[in-house]
C-alpha cells in the first residue's frame, strides 16, 4: 500500500493547486492542435506531478501535457494532469487527476483523484482497489455488480448511436451520465455493470482507472471482446472499449438476447 499512498499524496498535492485555479475562475484557456482545451490548472498540475514522481522513482513519465520520447521503457508512468478539462471549465466537479503505472503494456497501479469532490480511488494488482472520501477510512471496493436491473454508465460529452445500440440490448436499465475517468471507477466499485466507450480516448485518459478496475476484479475489453486494453505508446489512441464488472458471466442475464 505504500506506493499507492505515495501516489495518492501526489494527487492531493496537485489537487490543491488545481482547486485554487478552479475557485479563482481564471482558467487562462488555450486550445491544442486537436482543439481540446488546455487551462492553467492542466499546466500547473503537470509540473507538480512530474516533479514529485521524479522524486520517488526513476521511471519515465508520459503526461498528456508533456512530450512522448522516441524510446519508452517497459515500465513507465502515464499521467493525465486533468482528465475532463471540459468538465473543469463547466465547473461541475466531474474532473480527475490520473496517475497510472504501466508495466509491459499492462496498467498495474492507478490512482484517480476528484479534487472538487475530495474522492480518491486507488488500486494495484498487489493491493486490490480502494476508495476514500475526504479523510475517512479507506474502503475496499470490488467490481461486483449486485443490482436487479442493469446500470450502465455513459459519457456526458460523447454520445452516439453505438452507445444507444448497446443500451438497447437490455430489457431494462438505469443510465448514469458522468464525466472523466469517474465512469470507470463506478464499474470498479460495482455501482455500474458496464461502461461502453465508442468515442475517442487516449491512453492517459484510461490507464489509472483501468488499473483500478482490474485490481477490483473487473475487465476493460476492446469493443471486439478479444482482449483487454493494451498500453503501447506506438499509438496513443485507445480502441473503442467496454468496461465490465467482475461477474461478467452474469452480463447476459440483463440482456434481451
Amino acid at each position: 500500500m505504500q506506493k499507492l499512498k505515495e501516489i495518492a499524496d501526489i494527487c492531493r498535492l496537485a489537487g490543491k493547486t488545481v482547486m485554487q485555479v478552479y475557485e479563482s475562475g481564471n482558467f487562462e484557456i488555450e486550445h491544442k492542435v486537436d482543439n481540446s482545451p488546455l487551462t492553467l490548472a492542466d499546466k500547473q498540475a503537470h509540473e507538480i506531478i512530474t516533479d514529485e514522481l521524479e522524486n520517488i522513482s526513476n521511471y519515465q513519465i508520459i503526461s498528456e501535457e508533456g512530450s512522448i520520447p522516441l524510446q519508452v521503457a517497459n515500465v513507465f508512468w502515464l499521467v493525465d494532469p486533468i482528465d475532463g478539462t471540459k468538465e473543469f471549465i463547466k465547473k461541475n466537479g466531474e474532473f480527475t487527476i490520473n496517475i497510472g503505472l504501466i508495466e509491459n503494456g499492462r496498467p498495474v497501479l492507478g490512482v484517480v483523484y476528484a479534487p472538487a469532490k475530495d474522492v480518491m480511488y486507488m488500486g494495484s494488482e498487489h493491493d486490490g482497489s480502494w476508495k476514500q472520501i475526504g479523510d475517512n477510512k479507506l474502503m475496499k471496493i470490488s467490481a461486483e455488480f449486485h443490482g436487479d436491473h442493469a446500470v450502465i454508465v455513459a459519457s456526458k460529452s460523447h454520445r452516439d448511436d453505438k452507445v444507444d445500440a448497446f443500451l438497447n440490448r437490455f430489457d431494462s436499465h438505469k443510465e448514469i451520465n458522468m464525466g472523466s475517468s469517474l465512469k470507470l471507477c463506478l464499474v470498479a466499485e460495482g455501482i455500474a455493470l458496464a461502461y461502453p466507450r465508442f468515442a475517442p480516448t487516449c491512453l492517459w485518459d484510461t490507464a489509472a482507472a483501468d488499473a483500478i478496475v482490474r485490481a477490483a476484479g473487473g475487465f476493460v475489453f476492446e469493443a471486439s471482446g478479444e482482449k483487454q486494453l493494451e498500453y503501447n505508446l506506438s499509438n496513443i489512441k485507445n480502441p473503442h472499449f467496454v468496461a465490465h464488472c467482475k461477474n461478467i458471466d452474469d452480463f447476459t442475464k440483463f440482456s434481451e438476447r
